[in-house]
Order: structure tokens, then sequence, then C-alpha cells
């Protein structure tokens, strides 16, 4: 029985990888992994600059902005220069931005991305001069500055004698900007409540969570809405509200999904969820090949005879039209029904898309169809 088992396993893993159709079956996950303590975020920061050293790939002297903001540097170092007369071939404007992240402190280092907002070509090799990286409330929460790393490159002369490897606009400084204010974020703000923000609200799933933790700690946990799970922090934990968020995201759940098949046109690849099912529906599958050859024939002339040769080209053109098949699945058929009902009749992917379609249109499929 165990080596029947095995066969049949291997041959439904086989039509399945020959169809080009994956399942998705729910599973047990940790709450760590579909939600996450509210309030507990991190933030966007950007900023404008200049970075320098540029040897002539920077902005062109049509980029106003960027000599504006030259001569406004030098202003600030006690030098006044005309803005006219510059050619900042070695600066380029660009836009800083980075991520701060939570529970970072003053002094703490974070990347930065640098890209280039003018015309120039290349930032490959350049310094950030230091900028200010400000957050939507308009406060500056960080300082950037130091070499930008690119990771590509722009040869030649232009035109199709031009080689590019990625992108020499955009460039990347690890550690590149200094945090110099904290977002207010401590744990300890949270006194004796916490809310679970669920990454994809769903009424089942936020109902299982507070269950899965009222087993473990008692009644301390209540489903508010499909996105947020509120909980109380036991007594014994109040001290420690890390120690508490640590076990809460240790404990195993099973999300819930509503059907849904993914398909996507240009791979052929479809991906069905496990709840997938139809009601009763018959279908018929068949297809028209049209296949048109030439054939070169060259006729020669008679040995010295005064005729030429000739070249001809014939057309051939043949049709193939293949038996349509049909299947009738039954009103209780899932996904596994579906696909292998499919595979009898020897559809292919592109052909379980088109069927796909048609049930759905047809109202039988019940499911939500997602082309990308």
């Amino acid at each position: 029985m165990k080596s029947i088992a095995k066969i049949i396993t291997l041959v439904v893993c086989l039509c399945m990888i020959t169809s080009g159709v994956v399942f998705a079956a729910n599973s047990s996950t940790r709450i760590k992994d579909i939600a996450k303590v509210q309030g507990v975020r991190s933030n966007q920061l950007v900023g404008y600059g200049l970075v320098v050293g540029l040897n002539g790939t920077g902005d062109s002297n049509k980029m106003t902005q960027t000599m504006q903001s030259i001569g406004n540097m030098m202003q600030a170092f006690g030098v006044t220069i005309d803005t006219s007369s510059l050619k900042p071939k070695n600066v380029a404007a660009v836009i800083v931005t980075a991520t701060l992240p939570p529970f970072v402190r003053e002094g703490d280092t974070i990347d930065i991305t640098v890209s280039s907002i003018g015309d120039a070509t290349s930032i490959q090799g350049g310094t950030l001069i230091q900028t200010p990286l400000k957050a939507a409330n308009g406060n500056v929460y960080a300082v950037a500055q130091g070499a930008v790393s690119t990771g590509g490159f722009v040869a030649g002369r232009g035109g199709n004698g031009t080689a590019q490897k990625n992108f020499p606009t955009v460039g990347t400084t690890p550690n590149g900007a200094i945090v110099e204010q904290t977002v207010e974020d401590d744990l300890a703000a949270i006194n004796n409540n916490l809310s679970l923000s669920l990454s994809k609200a769903d009424f089942t799933t936020a109902s299982r969570i507070a269950d899965a933790i009222n087993r473990q700690y008692g009644n301390v946990a209540k489903a508010a809405n499909p996105g947020r799970v509120d909980v109380i922090v036991p007594a014994y934990y109040r001290g420690d509200v890390v120690s508490f968020v640590a076990s809460l995201e240790e404990i195993y759940v099973t999300p819930d999904n509503i059907a849904k098949v993914v398909v996507n046109e240009r791979t052929g690849t479809i991906v069905m969820g496990g709840d997938v099912s139809v009601d009763s529906i018959a279908i018929t599958q068949g297809g028209l090949s049209v296949r048109i050859s030439k054939e070169t024939e060259v006729e020669q002339p008679q040995p010295f005879s005064l005729g030429r040769t000739v070249v001809t080209k014939e057309e051939t053109t043949e049709v193939d039209e293949a038996t349509a098949n049909s299947i009738v699945l039954p009103a209780t058929a899932n996904v596994n029904d579906i696909v292998g009902a499919l595979n009898s009749v020897g559809a292919t992917p592109r052909d379980i898309i088109s069927i796909l379609q048609a049930i759905k249109a047809a109202g039988a499929l019940h499911a939500d169809l997602e082309i990308i």
C-alpha cells in the first residue's frame, strides 16, 4: 500500500508540474509573519542635496536649480559667486531617500539612496555633501553625507557605441546617514494594552489569532475588527512587555484566505487556492492548427539549349482540426478535480487560463480570478 501511495503522489506532482499549475494551501504560521504590534513602524525620509566630485558627468548649465543650489551653498560658506557663469559639469542635483526603522536612537546610522533629478549622465565616484533628511511632518530626523556607490557604468560616446550597466544615475551609501532625532515608539508607552495589526485584514484570521492567544494566556485577546486584535498584557508581564510580545509572535495560527485563482498569461503560470470550487459544468476543448509551408523548385533547361533556369515557389497549406474533447465536472468539484480533468483532455497552461476565464464568466467558478 505504501508503494501505491508513493506512485499516486508522484503522478499528482508530475501533473501539477506539466500543467504549469501551482496549488496554494493554507498552513500554520507564526503570528509574527502575519501581524505586527500597532505603532511599531518605519518612517520615510527624503532630502535634496548635491553630489560633487564627478568627472564631467554632472548636470549641464541648463539646470538652473543646480546652479542656484551651488550658489546658495557657497554663500553659506561666505563665498559670493555669479551663478550665471557656472558650468556645473562636476556637480549633480539629487534626491536622497531613506527609511527610518523603529527603535533607532540618536547616533545610529541608516542606509540612503541617492537619485539624480537633473540631466547628469552618471553620479559614479561622486560624494554627497551634508543633506538633511525630513519626514512628512517637516522635521529633520537624519543627516546624510558620504561617497556614492552606483554599481554601474556608462562607456562610449553615445548612440549605438554606448555600453551601460545598471543605472549610474542612482546610487547608494551604506550607513550614509546619522540619526539626529528619535521617533517615539518605546514599548513602555503601551502600558497594559497593545494591538496587533494584521498584514491582510480578514475576519476569520483575526478571530483565530484571538482564540490562539486566549488558549495560551486566558481571556486577554479580542478581535476588534478584521485588521486588529486587542490584547491585554497579563499582570506578570507588565514589567517585561518585550518578552510578552516575543511570546505572542511565536504562537502558530492558520490564516484564512478567500478563494482565488491567479494567472499570468505571459508565462502560463496558474496559482490556485485550495478552496477553489466549481458548479456542475461541461467543458469542450478543441483546437485548430494551420500550417503554411513553402517549397522552392528549380527547373533546368536541356543541355546546349537556349532555355533559362526557372525558379518557382510552391505554397502548401494544411489545416488540422483536433477533435473536441468534452468533460463534465460535478458540483462538488474542487481544484484537484479541475486540473485533473483539464489535464485528461491534454489542455496546456494557456488552454487552462482560457477555460478558467470562461468558467468564471459562466458564474460557475466560486473564486476571484486575477490576471497579472
